[in-house]
C-alpha cells in the first residue's frame, strides 16, 4: 500500500513524501524510525488505469538482482551510501532506474534514510524490500541485508524462468494454433463452406456449427480479440483486488496438477529466507513477518502473520504453525526438532533445499506431460474441422451412389 506523508523533522522543517508499506503501523514506524513527526498520513489510492494498464512502470528482475548485488558490495567495502549510489548511477543501463537512482540520491541529501528513500519508489522497491533494508539501517548490517535480497530475487528469478522455460513450448504451439485456426477460419473455410452450402440438402450439425462460426468470425473476428482483451485486464483488475487476490492465490494451491508446485514454491521460499534472516540475527517474530510478505501469497501470509502474533504470546514456532492445512505436519515436525535441538536455521536449510528439489521434478514431470496433453488438443481439433468438412462430402457422395 502507499501512503502520502506529511511530517516536521528535528529542525521544524516540513517533509512531505509517499512510502510503501503492508500497512498504516508499518509506514508509521518507517517514517518515525527516520526522526519525523507524522502531522499527516494518507492511503493513496491507486489509479484505476495503473490497475488495469499491465505495462507499468518496473525494472527487470536481472537488473534488480545486479544493482542490490553491487551496492551491497560497495557498502562492505565502507563506501558511503551515497557514494556508492553515485557509483551505480553512472553503470546501471536501465534507464528508468537510473532516474530512480538519482531521485534516491537527491533524497538522502535531502535528509531522509536510504529506506525512506527507497519508499518513495513503490514501482520498483516493494515494501518487503524496503523492510529488509529498514532492518538493516538499524541494526548497521545494511550490506548483508541487500546481499540477502539479491539472493532471494536470484533465486526466485530463477526459479520463474524454470517455469517460463517449461511453458515455452506448449504457448509456442497452442499459439501457433490459434494463429493457423485463425487463418483458416478468415481465408479457407469461408470458401469451402460455400462449396457446400451450394450442394444443398440437410449437412451435418458438425458441419452447420462450424459454418455459422466461420461467418461469425469472418465479419466479428474483432470482437473476440476485443473480448479477450477487455477479459484480460478485468480479471488483472480484480486480481488485485483484496477479494480477487484471495480467491486467484487460493486457487493457486487448490488447483490440481499445478496446487502442490505452488505449495512447495511457497515453502521453499518460507524455509529459505526463514532461515536467512534468523541467521542474520533478525528477531523470529519480525523474521516471520517480513517472511509473511515475501511468500507472496495471501493464504501464506495470513497464516504466518497469525504464527507471528502466536510467538508473541509465548508459544514454540512449531505450535504457531500447527492447525493449518497448508502447513505440512513434516514441516512442523522438522521445525520443532531444529527448536529442541538448537539447530533451527539447518533445519529450515534443509527443508527449502527439500522443496526446491522436488519443484524442480514436478516441473520437468508436468513439461513432459504437456506434449502429448497438446498433441491430444491439436487432434480434437483437427478431428473436428475435417469431419465438418468431410462429412457432408461423404454424404454427397453416397446419396450420388
Amino acid at each position: 500500500m502507499q501512503f502520502r506523508y506529511q511530517a516536521k523533522d528535528v529542525s521544524g522543517n516540513l517533509r512531505e513524501g509517499v512510502v510503501v508499506a503492508e500497512d498504516q503501523g508499518h509506514a508509521e514506524t518507517l517514517i518515525q524510525d527516520n526522526g519525523l513527526v507524522i502531522l499527516n498520513l494518507e492511503i493513496v489510492e491507486e489509479n484505476i488505469l495503473d490497475k488495469l494498464w499491465p505495462f507499468g512502470k518496473s525494472v527487470p528482475s536481472k537488473e534488480m538482482v545486479l544493482f542490490s548485488r553491487q551496492l551491497s558490495t560497495l557498502i562492505g567495502a565502507k563506501v558511503s551510501i551515497l557514494q556508492a549510489l553515485r557509483i551505480l548511477l553512472e553503470q546501471v543501463t536501465n534507464v528508468y532506474l537510473k532516474k530512480v537512482i538519482s531521485e534516491t540520491i537527491s533524497s538522502i541529501e535531502g535528509g531522509n534514510s536510504f529506506s525512506l528513500s527507497l519508499a518513495r519508489h513503490p514501482e520498483v522497491f516493494s515494501n518487503v524490500y524496503v523492510s529488509v533494508v529498514h532492518t538493516g539501517e538499524l541494526s548497521g548490517t545494511l550490506d548483508q541485508s541487500l546481499n540477502y535480497l539479491s539472493d532471494q530475487m536470484e533465486k526466485d528469478y530463477d526459479l520463474r524462468s524454470k517455469v517460463k522455460g517449461a511453458m515455452t513450448y506448449p504457448l509456442f504451439i497452442l499459439g501457433a494454433l490459434v494463429v493457423v485456426g485463425s487463418l483458416m477460419f478468415l481465408f479457407i473455410l469461408p470458401k469451402l463452406t460455400v462449396i457446400l452450402q451450394e450442394q444443398g440438402g440437410s449437412l451435418p450439425f458438425i458441419t452447420v456449427v462450424l459454418i455459422a462460426f466461420t461467418k461469425f468470425f469472418q465479419h466479428y473476428w474483432w470482437t473476440l480479440l476485443v473480448g479477450f482483451v477487455a477479459i484480460g485486464l478485468l480479471l488483472r483488475y480484480y486480481v488485485r483486488t483484496k477479494t480477487g487476490r484471495y480467491i486467484f492465490d487460493r486457487l493457486k494451491i487448490v488447483t490440481p496438477i499445478i496446487g502442490p508446485i505452488f505449495e512447495q514454491i511457497y515453502l521453499a521460499r518460507f524455509s529459505r529466507n526463514l532461515s536467512t534472516l534468523v541467521l542474520g540475527g533478525i528477531p523470529i517474530i519480525k523474521a516471520l513477518e517480513v517472511v509473511a510478505d515475501l511468500v507472496n501469497n495471501v493464504i501464506y501470509r495470513d497464516i504466518l502473520m497469525e504464527a507471528a502474533n502466536r510467538l508473541g504470546t509465548g508459544k514454540s514456532i512449531a505450535d504457531s504453525l500447527q492447525g493449518h492445512k497448508e502447513i505440512p505436519v513434516i514441516v512442523t515436525q522438522m521445525v520443532l526438532v531444529g527448536e529442541q535441538s538448537a539447530t533451527l536455521t539447518n533445519i529450515l536449510q534443509k527443508l527449502a533445499s527439500y522443496y526446491e528439489k522436488e519443484v524442480d521434478a514436478k516441473i520437468a514431470t508436468l513439461t513432459s506431460l504437456m506434449e502429448p496433453i497438446i498433441m491430444l488438443i491439436l487432434g480434437v481439433g483437427v478431428g473436428i474441422l475435417v469431419a465438418g468438412i468431410l462429412l457432408p462430402i461423404y454424404n454427397l457422395a453416397s446419396n450420388a451412389a
